[in-house]
């Protein structure tokens, strides 16, 4: 059990490292394919048509938010690896794209202005540990302006395990579902969807927070 405990915490301590170092193989094995469409255009019809995004754990921009600025949404990605926010501004340099804006930050430390009508966080979120999911929820809440939603990848239960990026080990946890929809209604949100494993969306499960009062 120590053994266990041991390996799941060098894990979160190495997983900013190990972003750093493999943001290049990442950004070059990452899919593509937008099997994830489904859930960004039903993110997108909680919004208003000139919607401000936040997108938490942006890595190169593709191919999440490069969907949501190709369609004219104003977006700011985080990113808290240097090189995926350098991949990022190539990609999408300022002069080319006014619409992006592409900032090194740990999400658990924002420091950003003005409000946010969606903030998703795709793959990116259950890197953050159980207690720092707890605390960053409400803050993240205030970010979102009436009317607005939050959509995150999650897990299926309370829980922390370790997954891999370029064959290095990193960190993934999760609150239960029935925790964060309690957390996203104490914090505002009027409708709190969760499918869990996905299966049109390659196993993935999905939360969405819509409806801030």
């Amino acid at each position: 059990m120590a053994e266990n405990l041991n390996r799941i915490e060098l894990a979160k301590r190495s997983t900013k490292e190990i972003y750093e170092r493999q943001a290049d193989f990442w950004d070059e094995v990452r899919p593509s394919s937008l099997y994830e469409k489904p859930w960004l255009d039903r993110f997108l019809s909680k919004l208003p048509l000139d919607a401000r995004l936040l997108d938490l754990g942006c890595g190169s921009g593709i191919p999440i938010a490069g969907y949501f600025l190709n369609k004219g949404y104003a977006l700011v990605g985080v990113d808290y690896a240097n090189r995926m926010i350098e991949l990022a501004r190539k990609r999408y340099p300022s002069a080319d794209w006014p619409n992006a804006d592409w900032i090194a930050q740990d999400m658990n430390q924002l420091s950003l202005s003005g409000q946010f009508d969606g903030i998703y966080s795709w793959d990116g979120f259950f890197h953050l540990s159980i207690e720092e999911q707890r605390e960053i929820i409400p803050k993240l809440s205030k970010l979102v302006k009436v009317q607005g939603a939050i959509m995150l990848t999650v897990g299926t239960s309370e829980g922390e395990v370790t997954g891999t990026v370029g064959g290095e080990t990193v960190y993934h946890a999760s609150l239960a579902p029935n925790e964060y929809e309690e957390l996203f209604r104490q914090s505002g949100f009027e409708a709190v969807t969760f499918v869990a494993e996905d299966a049109d969306c390659m196993g993935r499960s999905v939360l969405l927070a819509s409806d801030k009062q």
